[in-house]
């Protein structure tokens, strides 16, 4: 009987370790799967709404935000007084180049990301803009109906999941720009990667902010930082208009200090133009502008730089090396959604790269979502996991022993890929998403990790 007694007990005791040993296991899986989640075939609704109609390829469909750039007349008449005003305060007010490498984190140059300054509010624009972003409509109607329409309205309600440490900020604002340079620098970052439309032009829900370049440069000047542009899918955007843009942004901005220029296997310094939604555009009528022998080539001139394309689709990487560019990027930060952002797929496309002289610059983020204006599209939410699925793409990242990591995003809340301070806000009906447990800095902090664990094993990669 004894025997029998501790042979019953033996056994429950196995059976309850078993079974918590099973639930542990399930546990690891489901942490596995929320950082990498299974690859989405590109064709899935999201990629048919958020990019352009990849068949459609000589036609310019969509921008990130489902828009084409709109001319909205003369530029004199669409720039109130008070923005001008605004400039120019700012402009007056700037303060002198301070010492800050005692404060802050050094630069990496190596690390890029991605800004927006296409944000607006009353005090310094007349009204709001982008903070009050529509509600987008499913293409399905039967979908469509079953969701909300509309627009936000801000300050309370604002199109974003989670809400800024700084409120609906206008990105016109001195102290707004300020802090956001000591935020980037703070995280270890080393270049801007500005959003850019040619003077007049903007994307369809908001304002030009071509004239707002010389304050981001000369605030970026004083934390030690460089700016680059992310050349956005304008209207018309072709061979000759990106001749007639890359000669008016260095002929305008290649002079400052800030200005970023890339140091190439050849001892060469040259500027670097990130292209979205490249792929729109045929390789023919790029390689009139990106190969020596092309009809409006810029190679070989005054305006020569480095020009990176973004990648989507995996048969995109021929389509890129036939067009002339000198390097792809991936863009977004949701691991699966494409070929070129699913990061199982970094090491061939790094390979690739290697082989035909391209740059290869992975893009990592800290997370996705934008049901705030894409209310139907749960399934590509990533959920940020504490900061886990940041550390994972930057692991990722680290892996394929890229020259340059590209991060998605310092300040693009709509789609909330943003690493700039968030805090927790509920108002009516409204609970927004936060960085809790963490303070409003653990991405900047975790950035600066990265950057610093990236400077050291570059230098293993180069002994």
């Amino acid at each position: 009987i004894l025997n029998y007694d501790i042979m019953a007990r033996f056994r429950r005791r196995t059976c309850i370790i078993l079974l918590l040993f099973i639930l542990f296991i399930c546990s690891i899986m489901m942490a596995l799967k929320t950082l990498r989640p299974d690859r989405a075939g590109f064709g899935d609704p999201f990629g048919l709404g958020l990019l352009p109609e990849l068949q459609q390829r000589t036609v310019l469909l969509d921008s990130k935000q489902n828009s084409l750039n709109r001319v909205q007349g003369d530029t004199v008449t669409r720039v109130s007084n008070l923005h001008s005003i605004a400039v120019n305060t700012m402009k007056a007010s700037m303060p002198p180049v301070n010492k800050l490498e005692e404060e802050l984190s050094s630069p990496n140059y190596n690390f890029h990301i991605f800004y927006y300054t296409w944000y607006g509010n009353p005090q310094f624009d007349g009204k709001y803009i982008h903070w009050n972003h529509p509600l987008l409509p499913h293409w399905d109607p039967k979908i469509a109906n079953n969701y909300p329409k509309g627009r936000h309205n801000p300050p309370e309600d604002i199109g974003a999941n989670f809400y800024p440490e700084l409120g609906s900020y206008s990105s016109k604002d001195p102290t707004v720009i300020e802090a956001h340079m000591k935020q980037m620098r703070s995280a270890s970052t080393g270049v801007i990667v500005l959003s850019w439309y040619p003077p007049g032009m903007a994307d369809e829900n908001g304002e030009p902010t071509d004239d707002l370049v010389p304050v981001i440069l000369d605030y970026a000047h004083k934390y030690n930082l460089k700016v680059t542009f992310h050349i956005e899918p304008y209207k018309d955007r072709d061979d000759r208009s990106m001749y007639h843009n890359v000669k008016y942004i260095i002929d305008k901005y290649g002079g400052h200090p800030a200005f970023y220029r890339h140091k190439t296997s050849t001892g060469r310094f040259l500027p670097m133009f990130y292209v979205y939604d490249s792929y729109v555009t045929i390789p023919e009528i790029w390689a009139n502008l990106l190969t020596v022998s092309g009809s409006q080539s810029i190679r070989n001139t005054p305006y020569d730089a480095l020009f990176i394309a973004l990648l989507v689709e995996e048969r995109h990487k021929h389509d890129i090396h036939r067009s002339g560019f000198d390097g792809m990027y991936t863009y977004f930060a949701t691991n699966g959604f494409s070929y070129g952002s699913s990061h199982h797929n970094w090491a061939s496309l790094k390979a690739f790269c290697d082989s035909n002289n391209l740059m290869f610059i992975p893009s990592v983020g800290p997370g996705y979502i934008d049901t705030s204006i894409r209310p139907w599209n749960n399934h590509n939410t990533r959920n940020r996991v504490n900061g886990k699925y940041y550390e994972t793409a930057f692991s990722a990242a680290l892996l394929v022993r890229p020259e340059i990591i590209s991060i998605t995003s310092f300040n693009e809340w709509h789609e909330g890929t943003q690493i700039e301070k968030a805090v927790p806000k509920r108002t009516g009906q409204v609970v927004y998403l936060d960085y809790k447990p963490h303070k409003p800095n653990i991405y900047l902090e975790l950035t600066q990790k990265w950057s610093e664990k990236y400077r050291k094993e570059q230098e293993q990669w180069l002994m």
